[in-house]
């Protein structure tokens, strides 16, 4: 199993150049860019787009700009600056003299490069770094969205599949009926409308959460952002788990471990739900990234300090670097969760050996 984990976590680093060539190539496919209008939504002057493009070596070949931002940035003497004209975000930059070459390692050592709308700051900076002083990266949009992520996949795996077991056990009962009519809910009805729906009845008709939180830190302001974003996988996790549930119950071995006398949570547990996990996990992999990659209109919604948000932006504002590192992070929670689904295989059914 060593020896297929290494292979796999190797395998990552061409998907991710894959994926990042893809990126680059229709982020400039798109008309506009990052210096069209600045923060008051005043056009740029040409002459300034000029050299602000000399300045981050837009000017160069795309190849060119590629390897600059993924691999190593030689980057020989440029002028500092585009003179004493106030941009807004895009800044204010003075006339400059002439650097000396630079050689600079790109994204697959982690960095990121400059944002080109939120002036002075490091992609990275603004991905990991904590949102608020004196906390870790765990406060970071980077952290915000993970932990938001996990915490919507605990909320649809610890609902959704023992609602599944029940609904395959209690087959064609009132638990049955009630288990699809929540499945279908929450497959049929839009995030964003279920949002809306729990912030009057929770926050505004009871009042247990507040409707704008005043903080993060906070447990209790995460609970509709969670139940939100995770309803959708759990009706998913239920349907699959009480089709799965079913599946399973009609073989033979269920029957034989119950003429063995077997106690029923035994043959359940064990026999049942073990098999039965295992097109759960599939589906369950890629939902991790979803959930982590997939909350734009979740933290719009909810003024969410995640990086869904910067995301969003970044693709409106034409922001290179951070649309290229965003995406190259979900690339990579993407290859890792389907990397765990594969490995989690194993544990749940013996017989699957991995790698072969």
């Amino acid at each position: 199993m060593a020896r297929y984990t290494l292979r796999r976590l190797v395998w990552i680093v061409p998907v991710i150049l894959l994926v990042a060539a893809i990126t680059f190539l229709l982020m400039h496919a798109a008309p506009g860019g990052p210096w069209d209008r600045d923060a008051d939504r005043r056009q740029v002057p040409p002459e300034v787009q000029r050299q602000l493009n000399q300045k981050y070596n837009l000017d160069q070949p795309l190849l060119q700009q590629f390897i600059s931002y993924m691999f190593v940035d030689v980057n020989p003497g440029k002028t500092d600056g585009i003179g004493a004209l106030d941009l807004g975000i895009l800044g204010k930059y003075q006339v400059g003299e002439k650097t000396g070459s630079t050689v600079t390692c790109g994204a697959l050592c982690i960095n990121l490069g400059p944002s080109y709308r939120q002036r002075g700051r490091d992609v990275e900076e603004i991905m990991f770094d904590p949102v608020a002083p004196g906390t870790t990266v765990l406060d970071s949009r980077f952290g915000y969205s993970i932990r938001l992520g996990l915490l919507a996949l605990t909320f649809a795996i610890a609902i959704g599949i023992p609602l599944g077991v029940v609904a395959a056990l209690r087959q064609n009962t009132y638990a049955d009926y009630i288990a699809t009519f929540l499945s279908t809910i929450g497959i049929s009805v839009p995030g964003f409308v279920m949002g809306i729906l729990l912030i009057y009845l929770l926050a505004s008709g009871l009042k247990l959460v507040p409707v704008i939180p005043q903080s993060w830190s906070q447990a209790g302001v995460w609970v509709i952002p969670v139940i939100v974003l995770g309803f959708g996988t759990l009706a998913g996790t239920a349907r699959l788990t009480r089709a799965s549930m079913l599946e399973v119950m009609r073989q033979d071995y269920i029957r034989t471990a119950r003429a063995k006398g077997l106690p029923e949570r035994t043959v359940i547990v064990h026999h049942m739900l073990r098999n039965a996990l295992i097109p759960v996990v599939t589906a369950l992999g890629p939902a991790l990234a979803i959930l982590i990659t997939g909350s734009f209109i979740i933290e719009t919604m909810f003024s969410f300090p995640g990086i869904g948000r910067e995301y969003v932006t970044a693709i409106s504002n034409r922001d290179y670097s951070m649309i290229m590192a965003t995406t190259l992070i979900f690339a990579v929670l993407i290859a890792v969760a389907n990397l765990t689904v594969d490995l989690l295989y194993a544990w749940l059914d013996p017989r699957i050996k991995v790698g072969e």
